[in-house]
């Protein structure tokens, strides 16, 4: 009997592994085809044939933050399924560039996971229909889970929103949201990373 339960407690973790194996292959399937077709948009062979509205799952622009070593895709939508595969753009919310409050979230642990070392005054820059955009990081802040933390904006407001803390065994309470504003709108605070000319 004890045999039988160790080769069906065995069987049942190898199913296990297999389909959280089978999860993240289709996941980096989905987010490599994702980057391709961002590629061919943004080198304007697809310009013509992009849509009014943004659809689920569809491109909507790339994101970088060259202090962190982050360059990602942002794909349309924020549901589970989706920031499986890449940042995803909160619908309803403006694109980078727009007047407005651009809103994108990702996992801690997967896309976003280099969020924690990002400092006020670090330099991000996204890309979409709006156009390419350069962003200073005005903000940092972690909020309690159910605590409302979004909100509109009438200027170019970029929010970048990920679960906290980043290293975190289990889901994870808590929310890091990260602000920034237009580079040279005024806005621009000193920057809180290390100089390496100290």
């Amino acid at each position: 009997m004890r045999r039988f339960l160790g080769l069906l407690l065995c069987g049942a973790g190898a199913a296990l592994l297999l389909a959280v194996g089978f999860d993240y292959a289709r996941a980096a399937y989905a987010r490599k085809h994702v980057a391709e077709v961002w590629k061919q948009e943004s080198s304007g062979s697809l310009a013509s044939h992009w849509p009014d509205s943004l659809k689920k799952g569809d491109p909507a622009g790339r994101i970088t933050i060259p202090a962190v070593g982050l360059d990602e895709v942002v794909i349309e939508g924020v549901d589970p399924a989706d920031l499986d595969i890449a940042p995803g753009h909160f619908p309803g919310s403006a694109l980078p560039g727009e007047a407005g409050n651009a809103i994108i979230s990702a996992h801690r642990d997967r896309q976003f996971h280099a969020l924690q070392h990002v400092v006020l005054g670090d330099t991000v820059i996204t890309e979409s229909r709006a156009g390419r955009v350069t962003w200073i990081v005005v903000s940092r802040r972690i909020v309690e889970r159910g605590t409302p933390a979004l909100f509109a904006t009438k200027d170019p407001t970029l929010t970048l929103t990920t679960c906290w803390p980043i290293r975190y065994v289990g889901p994870a309470p808590d929310r890091l949201l990260i602000t920034a504003k237009l580079a040279g709108s005024g806005d621009r605070p000193a920057s809180a990373r290390p100089s390496l000319h100290n």
